[in-house]
């Protein structure tokens, strides 16, 4: 018996000798992973790179003068709207007033960039069924997770030098440079593993990736409201920020105080959240079933709702969820501008000089001249016009996601036309741009009137809507059409040009962006609603939106689906 089994036990023994060792398989997964993303990141890491470069430039360009960086940290310590938007004021030096402008952004951006790299590499992979099959070779479960977590470190670490080289290419301090880059990339990994842990508890990634943006966006509000609660100290160019802020890791990396005090204490904060997440999600992962989530899903109906019985119904059963997310989001901005435009103006009430804030209210939103308490409510429904985007641009990527899978080929596979398919999510996206600016200019104006203001604040609440309307659907139409016409590029271009479009629109004045520059952006050409009405801006971006809908439905019968 053992002359008969030896030749068994012999070949048992090559076959696991022939098996790869754990860190052979992690470095493949690694490169994969690379390869799959090399552009993607490129893309994210260049765009931030130029960002932080070409805002230091311009801060430095605009307020050589120590004077004159004084009196504009004076003029938002006595606005909580501006420190809600900027970040938290360290002093009137050239660095400190470089890292309150653009920090906090910055953070931002590279929170969504790393919740999207956690999603994209977790949880988009069980329901693609490619997790599974990675999972029944010697990489098992562990690993791909690993090599995901690597690659979030590495891409990091990158952000950080990235962030670094582009202060200090501008002419700041290199130690405060690369203080202010770490302050970045800690935020960025720590938001990486709201993102890992967040696709473990939702068992698809549309869902994670809703919730995660929303912890982006959420950090970046308590972090706001911190600082604008802050108690000035010092010379009285110094704030130190309240509670909420340290709810935040964008708050954390605030606190490094860049260019003044280099203090990393806090991005040891950033770095001990995101391990304790990723233990929490190694953890996690160990008791759940490949494809499920923590959160069960609901026990579908015996029966079909009525409203699937057409492609609209459909449409918005797939995205209600998505929508009702950023209709919340901008409810409680527009709880915000409402509740805080009678604070704006008695804080000013005994000011003789309100030209500097009226200039920098004016510019973050539609521009023009009026009451100061309207010219804030315009400058924060520039914010909730960047939410009723991100809900058209969802829109977008959902149809994107549709073809990738292969169900859209399956829909329209029926007597379903692929234009009735294509025009059903489009309109869907309408719909919701609708719904989240209504519900904030209808929060707006309740909360402006329980405050004591005037009744005309309402209707400027909605005035300030409506100028958000053809920002939001151009990104609609254009995206629509580039999806038509290159849909691999959907939902990097969306993300990044929402971004981008965002902060030049909006900030590219207070860092004194060329027009040529700002204009290339929406944003920057809502119609004036306040002063002197001017919808022109509106009626071209109407216009753009509807011949790029229209190149879109002759293009899209042309085209096949593009799966994978």
């Amino acid at each position: 018996m053992s002359t008969a089994t030896a030749p068994v036990r012999s070949a048992h023994t090559g076959a696991e000798a022939s098996q790869p060792s754990s860190l052979a398989v992690m470095v493949a997964l690694l490169r994969q992973r690379v390869r799959r993303d090399r552009w993607q990141l490129l893309v994210w890491l260049v765009v931030i790179g130029v960002l932080a470069a070409f805002s230091a430039a311009s801060i430095q360009q605009t307020y050589a003068d120590a004077a004159g960086r004084a009196e504009l940290i004076r003029l938002a310590l006595a606005n909580p709207a501006i420190l809600l938007l900027r970040g938290l004021p360290r002093g009137a030096g050239l660095g400190a007033l470089t890292f309150f402008e653009i920090y906090t952004f910055l953070a931002l951006v590279a929170g969504l960039m790393n919740t999207f790299l956690a999603v994209r590499h977790s949880r988009a992979e069980e329901e693609s069924g490619r997790a599974e099959l990675i999972a029944s070779t010697p990489a098992g479960r562990r690993l791909p997770t690993g090599a995901t977590v690597v690659l979030a470190v590495v891409t990091n670490i990158l952000l950080t030098l990235v962030v670094a080289l582009g202060f200090i290419a501008a002419g700041l301090p290199a130690a405060g440079s690369f203080v202010a880059g770490a302050a970045t990339g800690g935020a960025g990994l720590a938001f990486f593993g709201v993102g890992l842990l967040l696709a473990q508890i939702f068992s698809t990634s549309r869902a994670a990736n809703g919730y995660a943006s929303a912890v982006v966006v959420l950090a970046y509000l308590l972090r706001g409201v911190g600082d604008a609660i802050g108690t000035p100290y010092g010379d009285g160019l110094r704030l130190r920020s309240g509670w909420p802020t340290w709810l935040s890791p964008i708050g954390w990396g605030e606190q490094t105080a860049a260019y003044t005090a280099d203090d990393l204490v806090p991005v040891l904060l950033q770095l001990a959240l995101a391990a304790a997440l990723v233990v929490a999600v190694f953890g996690l992962q160990a008791v759940r079933d490949t494809g499920a989530g923590v959160v069960p899903e609901r026990a579908a109906r015996a029966t079909a709702s009525p409203l699937l019985s057409g492609m609209g119904g459909l449409a918005w059963r797939l995205q209600w969820p998505v929508i009702l997310g950023w209709t919340i989001g901008g409810a409680l901005t527009g709880v915000l501008a409402g509740a805080l435009g009678n604070v704006v103006n008695s804080s000013f009430a005994n000011n003789p000089d309100l030209s500097g804030i009226r200039d920098a209210l004016s510019h973050m939103g539609s521009g023009g001249s009026g009451p100061l308490a309207q010219l804030f409510i315009s400058a924060i429904f520039s914010v909730v016009g960047v939410l009723a985007a991100a809900c058209a641009v969802q829109a977008v990527i959902r149809l994107r996601q549709e073809e990738a899978s292969g169900t859209a080929e399956t829909v329209v596979a029926t007597p379903v036309s692929r234009l009735r398919w294509l025009f059903a999510f489009v309109v869907v996206g309408v719909v919701a741009v609708v719904a989240v600016l209504l519900a904030a200019a209808l929060a707006s104006g309740l909360s402006a009137l329980a405050a004591g203001e005037h009744a005309s604040t309402m209707g400027a609440s909605f005035a300030a809507a409506a100028a958000q309307f053809p920002v939001a659907v151009v990104y609609l139409g254009v995206l629509t059409l580039l999806f038509v016409v290159l849909p691999s590029w959907t939902v990097p271009v969306g993300w990044t040009a929402l971004g981008l479009g965002a902060f030049v629109g909006i900030f590219g004045v207070l860092v004194k962006l060329p027009d040529g520059i700002r204009h290339l952006s929406p944003f920057a050409d809502a119609p004036v609603v306040v002063g002197d009405v001017d919808w022109t801006g509106g009626y071209w971006m109407l216009g753009i939106t509807i011949a790029a809908l229209a190149a879109a439905a002759a293009l899209i019968r042309r085209r096949d689906f593009a799966i994978g």
